[in-house]
This record gives structure tokens, sequence and C-alpha cells, in this order.
């Protein structure tokens, strides 16, 4: 029975390439544990040493490391090549699932720039809270989220896109610009009206976490509403129902026509990640790597 497998053959080649087994681990979506652990199996397969470790967590390869190697991209590459033989139009499907703020103000682009790329890819979108799409995950109906909130890292990878600042909106008047120009942040009007995001929504965990740190009762917020549409939260705000607390990111559009105004929480700001997820247990496709090395990569390239 033939002990040895791609997965080990690829972990190999990818730390031998990239001289690092952390490297190697967010290559692949592997953890650094299971990187070596591949390596320590393939290495125990062949009965030999393959990589020097050395410190300062510096590797090289031995010689015969370096003779597996050169085996080992000549299968991958043999192997890739019959997986491009035998791909079809459902392979390059992306299910897709993501909570609010992705979905509507990070995805659109980020979709629309890989489809550029690689034109033969299709999508399947759903969206729901942070919570429903773990739940979509968890039935298989799509293999990869887009969440503001890390529900179960035991069982789900999570690899974090961007930070999205929380901040305070309210309608854009005389009163809140006299506010903000005395230097108010939203903190300082956490007493007004208040309308909520759903519970199971990212934003909503992200702004009671911030209530919990700074010792702010929940229940002393005056909820007039909760709303699970940021669009209908705007709206009401910017008719003068109350003040709620969003996503910078879905707000630009209203500040700049200067519909609302946004206030800081506090001086040092309110923060919360958007993450990219998929289980631990699910092999992503070849497209599917592809369109996550390459959100990440643009995701990166923007905050620079």
């Amino acid at each position: 029975m033939l002990e040895i497998s791609l997965k080990q053959l690829e972990t190999f080649v990818a730390t031998a390439e990239y001289n690092s087994f952390t490297r190697a681990g967010e290559e692949l979506y592997l953890t650094q544990s299971t990187v070596s652990a591949h390596i320590r199996s393939l290495e125990q397969v062949l009965g030999t040493l393959l990589i020097q470790r050395g410190s300062r967590k510096r590797i090289a390869l031995t010689e015969e490391g370096k003779r597996v190697y050169g085996e080992a991209k000549e299968i991958l590459s043999r192997c890739q090549t019959l997986q491009d033989m035998t791909e079809n139009t459902h392979s390059r499907e992306l299910t897709i699932g993501a909570s609010t703020v992705p979905a509507q103000y990070l995805l659109p682009a980020l979709m629309s720039g890989f489809m550029r790329r690689y034109s033969d890819s299709r999508y399947l979108l759903k969206r729901g809270d942070s919570m429903g799409i773990h739940q979509l995950l968890e039935q298989g109906e799509v293999r990869i989220g887009f969440v503001g909130t890390a529900l179960d890292r035991q069982n789900y990878a999570y690899h974090t896109l961007t930070e999205d600042r929380l901040v305070l909106i309210t309608a854009d008047t005389e009163r809140f610009r006299t506010l903000k120009a005395q230097g108010k942040y939203g903190r300082d009007l956490l007493g007004e009206p208040m309308i909520l995001r759903e519970e199971s929504s990212g934003t909503r965990r992200a702004m009671e976490a911030y209530l919990k740190h700074n010792h702010i009762p929940r229940d002393s917020l005056l909820s007039v509403a909760c709303m699970d549409n940021p669009e209908a939260i705007k709206n009401s705000v910017s008719q003068g129902m109350g003040v709620s607390v969003v996503s910078y990111l879905a707000v630009q559009e209203e500040l700049d026509a200067g519909k609302l105004l946004a206030f800081d929480l506090d001086p040092e700001g309110a923060y919360r990640k958007i993450y990219v997820t998929f289980r631990k247990e699910t092999v992503l496709t070849e497209i599917e790597q592809r369109f996550i090395s390459y959100i990440r990569a643009e995701m990166r390239s923007n905050h620079r």
C-alpha cells in the first residue's frame, strides 16, 4: 500500500520553496504544527531526514531532501496537469456566504477583480448575519464565509482580511454638528435614542464587546428599534429616529454626501476584524485557494 500522500508532498515542496514552515502553512491554509506533522510523516515513510532544522527557525534541505524535492515537484506537476484536464464548469464555481458588511461593501469589488483575472469563475453568494453564515458553512450550503465574528476557532480557520472601525452615526443636524465641533465622542452620545443591529450580527457583537470592555451597562442604552438592514438603519438615523453604532465601511458614501455624521467611539477608536473563514476539514479546490489568496493579497495592498 502506498504510504505517501499528495498532501505530504505538497507541504514539503511549499516548505522548501518558502524556506519557512510558517509561510508554507499560510499558503496552504494549514497550521504550522500541521505542516511539521506532514513533513515528519514523510520523513518517517522515506526513512531519511529531508529538512535540517536550524536555530532561529531557519531551515535547509538535506542532500536527500534536495533529491526528494525534485521528484515531489514532478509528481505534483503531473497531478496538476491531470486535474486541469478533468476540471469542468462546476469546479470553477465558488459558493460563498457573507455577512452584511462584507457582502455589501467589500465583496463586490473583490469578486469583480477576481473574475477579470479568472473569467471562467462563477459565484453563488448567500447572505446572512455572522451566525447565519457559520450555519451555512456547517450545513455545507457554502464553502467559504466572510464574517465579522470568529465564533468557533476549534473547527474553523479564520484569516483576517481587514480591521473595520465602528462609529456612532447621527443625523447631520446643527445640534450634532456642534457636538462634533466640541470634540465629543460616540461614547458621549450613548444616552441618545439608539437603533441597534440584530443580536446575531457581527456589528452588534462587536458593539457589546466594546460596552463590556468599558464597563458600560447594556441596559443603559435607550433602544428604540432593532433592525437587520444597514440601509434601513442609515435612513432611520438620517430622519432623526435615533443614533446607531455601525461599520465605517457601511457609511462612507453617506458621510461624503453630508447625509450623516460619524463620531469615533473614543480617542483610541473601536475596531473589529473581518475574516474569511472555512471549516478546517474542508479541502479547498484550486479555484478556492486562488480566490482566497487573491482577496488576501488585495486587502493587504489596499492597506499599505
